[in-house]
């Protein structure tokens, strides 16, 4: 924001954009794993990422880094629904929670510990590092991949539906550019209920050709399966208050508490390294006692979490801060991997790739529209408090959090 002289209403689309191509993308991730093999797909994702974090590190202004960004989220687009449809095909389903927690590790750790390395390279050296120390890694992993990773699927002639391509940019462009538009324009400005509008018609047009046709992009029938439909309402939920948090938390130590950007991603860290531990656990815990008594749980630390930042103030003390986010980190780990087991023991293995697709599309977009609609709600509420000072911020804060924990509190 202060390098490139922008708002918050429009560095979010750092985040929302990335999601934007992900929820985009991930439909068709379907066709992909039919049409390439496992070892393509796999290279190929990860060479987008390569591309994508030179242009970003490179970059001389925000519309160059919003590119870099969107060209890393193609590639990793691909990365989840593929794992995810390896795994079912490589464990049978007694085993599948355990192995979830293990990946578990990775998928929650990473981007819970990201804020704290991030906020040290922003903090002691330039912010491009948070691009170029990703190139090396990403140049390793290509050539390991390239001699050592072994196919589960080959690929197989299949044909896109470009129709439904089309459909689903459309919709999903239009939603999120609508409600991203709010922060800035108002929720009544005749653009964003306008894009709104044409979104969901699009997105309603593009469901309704899946259901008619024959070889769909995006298999609806998986929504007959009860335990997926379910998981996938709650999927949504987490991800719009998991993502929101990340973006809400540091804006509000940095602009309304005066905290540096690595003091207020180490906030992170603690909970990050115990929510890392418990990931191995909890998966155990689902293939001994289910899905349900683990939602129940962690649903309750999330909605708790919430509820412990609904009355900030200027004077809310950070360790006060870091004890709440431990819980809500505590309270992922009970949901995160369980959640997506459960997505995936609830279809059969030839509706997997299916649904770990529709999965991921749901879980991008409902993070990339939950994270413009809680800054919507920041920025407006900043706006009525017309003034810029700690308490405002702590107002516009409490409303956003008040809304997060009312989602919480419906899904428990």
């Amino acid at each position: 924001m202060v390098i490139f002289y922008v708002t918050p209403t429009t560095i979010q689309w750092l985040a929302t954009g990335f999601m934007l191509v992900n929820g985009v993308l991930v439909p068709i991730t379907a066709f992909l794993m039919k049409r390439f093999s496992t070892r393509q797909l796999f290279i190929s994702s990860m060479l987008f990422l390569l591309v994508g974090s030179i242009i970003a590190a490179s970059a001389m202004n925000f519309g160059v880094l919003l590119a870099g960004r969107m060209v890393q989220a193609v590639g990793a687009g691909i990365i989840i629904p593929l794992m995810m449809t390896v795994i079912v095909f490589l464990y049978p389903m007694e085993k599948r929670g355990s192995v979830m927690g293990k990946v578990g590790f990775a998928i929650i750790f990473a981007p819970a510990i990201a804020p704290t390395v991030a906020g040290f390279i922003v903090e002691f050296m330039s912010w491009r590092w948070l691009f170029i120390g990703l190139i090396p890694f990403v140049a390793l992993i290509i050539l390991i991949a390239y001699k050592y990773l072994l196919n589960v699927a080959e690929a197989t002639k299949v044909k896109l539906d470009g129709l439904s391509v089309i459909y689903s940019t459309i919709g999903f462009g239009f939603l999120l550019f609508g409600f991203s538009s709010a922060g800035s324009q108002g929720c009544r400005d005749w653009l964003v209920v306008t894009t709104i509008g044409l979104g969901l018609v699009v997105t309603v047009l593009s469901c309704q050709r899946q259901l008619s046709s024959s070889d769909p992009l995006l298999n609806l029938s998986v929504f007959q399966y009860k335990m997926f439909s379910m998981t996938t309402f709650v999927n949504i939920a987490i991800t719009v208050l998991m993502y929101a948090d990340l973006i809400l938390l540091p804006i509000y130590l940095q602009d309304g508490r005066g905290f540096t950007a690595f003091e207020a991603g180490l906030l992170l860290l603690p909970g990050a390294i115990i929510n890392a531990m418990l990931s191995p656990v909890t998966g155990k815990l689902f293939d001994k006692y289910g899905a349900k008594p683990l939602f129940i749980v962690g649903m309750s630390l999330i909605a708790l979490s919430m509820w412990a930042v609904i009355d900030l103030s200027s004077s809310t003390s950070y360790v006060y801060l870091l004890v709440r986010t431990i819980i809500l980190l505590i309270g992922l780990a009970f949901i995160t991997m369980p959640l997506n087991t459960a997505d995936l023991n609830a279809l059969p293995k030839e509706l997997a790739s299916h649904g770990s697709a529709i999965n991921n599309t749901i879980r991008q977009l409902a993070g990339a529209i939950g994270t413009a609609v809680i800054v919507t709600i920041y920025s407006i509420q900043l706006t009525k408090v017309s003034i810029e000072t700690s308490e405002g911020y702590a107002t516009a804060a409490n409303t956003s959090y008040f809304f997060m924990f009312v989602v919480a509190f419906i899904i428990v």
